[in-house]
């Protein structure tokens, strides 16, 4: 069996900035430009049966303005009359109304149970479309931006179950064929799943194909399905399609469309319910190993071969457990019984007293230790003078004792870290993997469309952004850009809703539930002299931290960075923001 490469990733020390100053408060305006929109936008709350965290994550911070990332300055959004209407920029002192490209066939209001409309901008001319009932639409757009060519056709549409949303699509053209990829994202039911939430997460990668010999026919030439037990952060399939890569607090495996459902969950139970081989405990002179008998078993059905580094269990003329002990054991003193609940004691005396045992067996890992509540109490008792929640009596000593109450909020992370994933689409087996530990993710971005979206991480109070290169096996991710001290900033931002950065990464910028939102730039050069005041020394450049007010009490629904302006996007307006002048 394959076993998944462990990987790391490498930062471009050259792109870092120790002595980085901080971001200065510019109180220059941003010129701000509001259009009112013909009809509002198709908003979809959550429903009363929505009510996890991974619904929120997922369909409750939906961002419902869409970047083409092929034509700059163009953005979407989809209207409660079923309209994708479109505002494309060149001239910021004269915009025109949004347009209407396309029109959903179907009546959306007609439906209760159904999620957001989601578009996906797969290739310079094509475009995937979900409507949000589970019917999946691919259109053939032509040379977007040029309205001589530009019309949306429907080239495929057909139900594929429950509703979902789109989170990415590729697409794929050889000489015989041409071929669409996108992933679909659902959350659904799991009736089985007694811990938990009783939901799980599906990630249903669909092909779409044409053979060019045939007809104009789109068909479904593949379905793979991932369920995990998180909404992905992150999930892009390479642009070969090749592979695809997940950033997720839990893993994803792939289940087989062919698979009887009823068998993987017959599975996932087993897997669940699955007992330990034995149980065992130690103290600092002794271990106890139980073991529950079949019913029927006596004493001559059981064979204990007690050897000074080794054990040799035999059940009924079966092998039950062989193999070397973690450390010695007096073999004339260990003995084993038969106890009254039919389990099969076994005692063993250790050799060197006061040794703990990681383990009971080298390398076995069918047992389960049990640790009782006084050696749990022992162990706390001696680990305590490594903390204090009182303020520190005593800050000038040798070795103060660590104080929680010097942590700020945004020192603390979150107890489970997550993984990048990258499985192959052939085998569908996980080929690297990636353990992020406390590298938070905060946004993806596409700095270019024909590769795979970039996505940004906490490193210790940065912001980093790594571009993924599916073909270089031994270097997947580029530390491409780092946005100095902003994985720091960003974390004191209760309010936040969406994050973004320009594809040139000249700044990022940061959107609250209502109204704000806060730019900030990369460092440049000063005009003036400036110098630090607690080292005196010259300051040759100065990152610079703004905020715009939106004139709007509505809260924001979408959020898009280009490398000039900014787009907000409430339930009645839709804003503009000039970021960057220079083009």
């Amino acid at each position: 069996m394959e076993v998944a490469a462990n990987c790391s990733l490498r930062v471009k020390r050259p792109l870092l900035d120790p002595r980085f100053e901080g971001y200065k408060l510019s109180l220059e305006p941003l010129p701000c430009y509001q259009l009112e929109l013909d009809a509002a936008v198709a908003e979809v709350k959550l429903r009363d049966d929505q009510y996890t965290l991974e619904h929120m994550h997922a369909f409750g911070m939906y961002n419902y303005l869409h970047c083409d990332s092929w034509y700059q300055d163009s953005v979407y959004y989809i209207d409660n009359l079923g309209r994708i209407m479109n505002l494309s920029v060149m001239l910021d002192t004269a915009l025109g109304k949004p347009r209407e490209v396309f029109r959903l066939p179907t009546d959306l209001t007609a439906y209760d149970n159904r999620l957001s409309a989601s578009i996906h901008f797969t290739s310079s001319t094509w475009v995937t479309l979900s409507d949000g009932t589970g019917k999946l639409y691919l259109i053939g757009t032509g040379e977007r931006g040029n309205s001589a060519s530009e019309k949306w056709e429907i080239m495929f549409n057909e139900e594929l179950g429950n509703p979902f949303i789109i989170i990415h699509s590729i697409s794929l053209l050889n000489t015989e064929e041409h071929s669409i990829a996108t992933l679909l994202l659902r959350i659904e039911k799991e009736e089985l799943d007694m811990k938990g939430s009783g939901f799980y997460v599906s990630l249903e990668w669909v092909t779409l194909s044409k053979k060019n010999k045939d007809n104009k026919k789109y068909e479904i030439i593949k379905r793979d399905i991932l369920r995990g037990k998180s909404v992905p952060h992150y999930a892009a399939i390479e642009p070969d399609g090749n592979g695809l890569m997940i950033v997720s607090y839990k893993s994803f495996t792939f289940v087989q469309v062919g698979q009887d459902l009823e068998e993987i969950k017959d599975e996932d139970m087993s897997e669940k319910i699955k007992k330990p081989l034995y149980y065992w405990q130690q103290t600092e002179d002794d271990l106890t190993v139980t073991i529950q008998l079949p019913e029927d078993s006596t004493k001559e059905d059981i064979q204990v071969q007690f050897l000074p580094d080794h054990i040799n269990i035999v059940l009924k003329g079966q092998r039950f457990l062989e193999g070397n002990l973690y450390s010695s054991i007096d073999q004339e003193s260990s003995t084993w019984i038969i106890t009254e609940n039919n389990s099969l004691e076994i005692s063993f005396i250790k050799k060197n007293e006061g040794v703990t045992w990681p383990e009971l067996v080298v390398g076995d890992k069918q047992g389960k230790f049990i640790r009782d509540s006084a050696q749990c109490a022992a162990i706390a008792e001696r680990l305590m003078h490594l903390t204090s929640e009182e303020l520190n009596p005593n800050p000038d000593k040798e070795k103060p004792p660590c104080n929680a109450q010097e942590l700020e909020e945004c020192d603390i992370f979150f107890e489970e870290s997550s993984s990048l994933c990258r499985f192959d689409g052939n085998t569908l087996k996980t080929t690297h993997v990636v353990n992020l530990g406390s590298n938070e993710y905060l946004f993806s971005v596409i700095v270019d469309p024909k590769e795979m979206p970039c996505f940004c991480l906490r490193h210790d109070v940065d912001a980093l952004l790594w571009q993924p290169h599916s073909s270089k096996r031994d270097d997947m991710w580029e530390h491409i850009a780092t946005f100095n001290a902003l994985g720091y900033v960003q974390a004191s931002k209760r309010d936040k809703k969406f994050f973004a950065c320009a594809p040139n990464y000249s700044y990022a910028a940061l959107c609250e539930c209502l109204r704000r939102v806060f730019i900030y730039r990369q460092p440049t050069p000063m005009s003036t002299v400036l110098y630090n005041r607690k080292e005196g020394r010259q300051v040759g450049q100065v990152a610079k931290q703004q905020v715009a007010s939106l004139e709007t009490n509505d809260p924001i629904l979408g959020f898009q960075a280009t490398n000039e302006r900014l787009f907000v996007l409430t339930t009645k307006n839709l804003f503009l923001i000039k970021v960057n002048t220079e083009n």
